[in-house]
């Protein structure tokens, strides 16, 4: 076998996991898709370079009969059919994973991505509890002695897993001396572990696919999942995804998206900072035209922000597919029960808005939202376990409207030059620490805050962009002493030695990456590289 794992910090009970089998798995499908991976990492290169010389993106032409076209994704099983309320957050520890299938939400998502720092522990301890979850043995003591189990006395969400996305290598397991991708390292280990478990507890191996940028993405998945069923002797379409539409580029293939996955599809996902973190990605080179003002003033009302959900859901139900809405991020906080009241109030006007769309479902991040969530869309659907069956025939939505990003009202300010830096320090520390789901000023943050709070600094600095507030312009020179201050700030509210070990390098790696001359595409490849 030329796979290995090179493990210099042994993670407990990992041979359970890491067996010959599992590895050999994982090895075929490194060795059948990781060249077609490569090649489609190739190809955003190349039509980001086209993007930026245009300033324009389009529905492609060449798919146009698949618009056009009369066909519906594959009838989702029974456990998928109700999604009103879906638990996000890490799959390790086991005390997170616990809590989320006890929460009360319809659906869990298992995160091995975003909300989980890629440490090799966490890999292996995230495969380790999702097949506990699947045997019903998942359990936890705490060092004070506090258990956690299982709930028997309600159903426990359904848990849908989300992989790293295809940009993403892992190297502890090397094919060949070369570092294996981190999806299918993730993939191929749940898979080949817990696929039978699920579907002989009446579920299934479900998954979310994250940051795909066009429909031949999906077709790489598809052709893996036809694979790894065959693999196993698992019938056809017993895998099913639901794909996240989180970079700019896929927004225009939702239909073909969905089409290449047809067997084994169940949704679209809508959510925002990744969706503007793709955004200024792709069009970092357009100027001002794709100048975002100040991120917590980008809200899902903006009109271009609309046309991408309202695109989405007249998409997803026209196909059969369900529409999932995005993340309630807030934290209660019992010791300010008035800030929590607001947000939660806030929260049940952004899921009553995802509700009056169409959506079939929509994300929390704290199990204290569940109920919040679930008034709302138990209001809207009833009896029904989804609303499918709403069409939104009347909803025409042009390239031109989904580009419209200069419509966001808003302003660039330093106050929001301030927080991009500090959460993007904060988190990335954190995230280095083994930490992917942070909570910071009362919101669970995962990686695609720090993404899009480190690329809005580039932005404004490659921009020129003048802040309303000061009438200073965002140059290297001010984001430097800011960026000085705000670590500095960070100093005074952690421990010394976690300063030290964590939050400077964060520092200097947000300097690096926000100060560079070139964008870096992902934060998390140069921070990976900074993982023990």
């Amino acid at each position: 076998m030329a796979i290995t794992v090179t493990d210099t910090n042994p993670v407990e009970r990992a041979e359970q996991i890491l067996t010959d089998e599992a590895l050999a798995f994982v090895e075929e499908l490194h060795r059948r898709f990781g060249g077609e991976r490569k090649a489609r990492l190739e190809a955003r290169k190349a039509r980001r370079a086209e993007a930026a010389t245009t300033g324009r993106l389009d529905f492609l032409p060449e798919t146009a009969e698949i618009r056009a076209g009369d066909w519906k994704v594959a009838a989702a099983p029974e456990p998928l059919q109700d999604r009103r309320v879906e638990m996000t957050g890490p799959a390790s520890p086991a005390k997170m994973a616990i809590n989320a299938l006890n929460s009360g939400a319809r659906v869990w998502l298992a995160d091995m991505e975003d909300a989980s720092s890629p440490h090799w522990a966490n890999v292996v301890d995230s495969v380790l509890n999702l097949r506990d979850a699947a045997l019903g043995t998942l359990a936890y003591t705490s060092p004070e002695g506090k258990e956690y189990r299982l709930r028997t006395d309600a159903p426990l969400a359904v848990v849908v897993t989300r992989p790293r996305g295809w940009h993403m290598e892992e190297r502890h397991v090397l094919v060949d001396g070369e570092a294996a991708s981190g999806a299918l390292v993730d993939f191929g280990l749940h898979f080949f572990h817990v696929a039978k478990l699920l579907i002989e507890s009446g579920r299934g191996p479900y998954y979310y696919l994250p940051k795909m940028e066009s429909h031949l993405e999906a077709r790489l998945w598809n052709e893996i999942f036809v694979f790894a069923q065959d693999y196993l002797g698992i019938p056809q379409g017993t895998i099913r995804a639901t794909v996240l539409i989180e970079t700019i580029p896929a927004a225009f293939e939702m239909d073909e998206i969905l089409y290449e996955l047809r067997d084994h599809a169940s949704g679209l996902n809508a959510g925002r900072w990744d969706y503007l973190f793709s955004i200024i990605k792709f069009f970092r080179d357009a100027g001002e035209k794709f100048t975002l003002p100040d991120r917590a003033s980008v809200v899902m009302t903006a009109p271009f922000m609309r046309a991408y959900t309202e695109l989405l859901v007249q998409t997803c139900h026209k196909r059969g597919a369900f529409a999932m809405g995005g993340m309630a991020a807030f934290i209660p906080n019992r010791k300010e029960p008035e800030i929590t009241a607001a947000a939660i109030e806030k929260v049940r006007a952004d899921k009553t808005r995802e509700a009056t769309d169409g959506f079939d479902g929509s994300w929390v991040a704290h199990p204290d939202l569940v109920e919040t969530c679930q008034a709302v869309f138990d209001q809207f659907l009833g009896s029904k376990p989804n609303q499918v069956d709403r069409q939104r025939p009347e909803v025409h939505v042009t390239a031109d409207e989904l580009l419209d990003v200069s419509s966001a009202e808003g302003v660039a300010t330093e106050e929001g030059l301030r927080l991009n830096l500090y959460v993007a320090v904060a988190y990335t520390a954190v995230w280095l620490s083994g930490n992917g789901a942070v909570a910071i000023h009362n919101l669970m943050e995962d990686a695609a805050t720090a993404e899009i709070s480190r690329s809005q600094v580039w932005q404004q600095i490659h921009n020129k962009v003048v802040l309303s507030d000061t009438g200073n312009t965002v140059t290297r020179e001010l984001v430097e002493t800011l960026l000085a201050e705000e670590t500095e700030r960070l100093r005074g509210e952690v421990d010394a030695e976690q300063f030290t070990k964590y939050y400077e390098p964060a520092s200097r790696l947000i300097a690096d990456i926000c100060l560079s001359e070139d964008y870096t595409d992902f934060l998390t490849t140069p921070a990976y590289e900074l993982v023990g």
